[in-house]
């Protein structure tokens, strides 16, 4: 059983399982109803992605510096209660559940769900 980390609406994985759309909005254009067919998400929970703020932030960030600081301020919002136990409950299903979290970026490596892939793995979560 693990958690995977992937861009969402791509082909999904044998196995997937349940895909979360960790993003702030909504896929644009796409109605609704074709979110899970499209491959987008099968839920939505926008707990764990960065305020539109920080958001602002990585998407602007082209030195490491300001992707560092980019990191930072998204680590310190998942560090306050609510994201904080919803990355422990990620971490626990990760033991027991097939499952995936994502994102709209093309690079991972340029996307807050790089750090949440850390997140994740500081909290003992069985990652692909």
């Amino acid at each position: 059983m693990v958690v995977r980390i992937v861009r969402l609406g791509t082909p999904r994985n044998k196995d997937e399982g349940t895909r979360i759309g960790t993003v702030r909005r909504p896929p644009r254009g796409v109605p609704k109803s074709e979110f899970a067919s499209g491959n987008w998400y099968d839920v939505w929970f926008p707990n764990l992605a960065p305020s539109v703020e920080t958001m602002k932030l990585g998407q602007q960030a082209t030195t490491p510096a300001q992707w560092a600081a980019f990191s930072r301020k998204y680590r310190a919002e998942m560090s306050t209660p609510d994201a904080s136990r919803s990355i422990d409950l990620l971490a626990a299903l990760s033991q027991h559940s097939n499952f995936s979290v994502g994102c709209y970026c093309e690079d991972e490596a340029h996307c807050h769900r790089s750090v949440l892939r850390a997140l994740l793995t500081e909290k003992g979560a069985r990652l692909e």
